[in-house]
């Protein structure tokens, strides 16, 4: 039972990491391509590394911290990477999708007085 858990773990890590290559390949601009790299691949990391964990903890009887640090790095730092990079884009002017129909970061360059560099 405890094996099946884990593979599942690692199915749903492989599946979302999958998910998150088609959406990189599949978003028509970079806001979107960021979206689906930084939640996705995020959650799927974090589960394959969960079904690592519990591998090491139940199969083995080995506790590793820092598997768990992973995660926790994982969690705090991807998302945060993608709003950073995602935010760089557009005040250098990276183009919204024709698809796209809300800015809200349009309107608080505005309120603040700065603007894109390029458009």
């Amino acid at each position: 039972m405890t094996e099946i858990v884990i593979s599942i773990f690692l199915l749903i890590g492989g599946g979302l990491s999958l998910l998150g290559s088609i959406g990189i390949i599949r978003f028509p601009d970079v806001y979107g391509r960021l979206h689906a790299a930084t939640k996705s691949a995020t959650l799927g990391v974090i589960s394959i590394m969960i079904g690592v964990f519990l591998y090491f903890l139940i199969l083995e009887g080995i506790f590793v911290g820092k598997v768990l640090l992973t995660i926790l790095f994982v969690f705090l730092t991807a998302p945060l990477a993608g709003f950073m990079i995602s935010r760089s884009a557009y005040r250098v002017g990276a183009e919204l999708s024709d698809k796209s129909i809300q800015d809200d970061l349009e309107k608080e360059m505005k309120k603040s007085g700065k603007k894109a560099t390029t458009k």
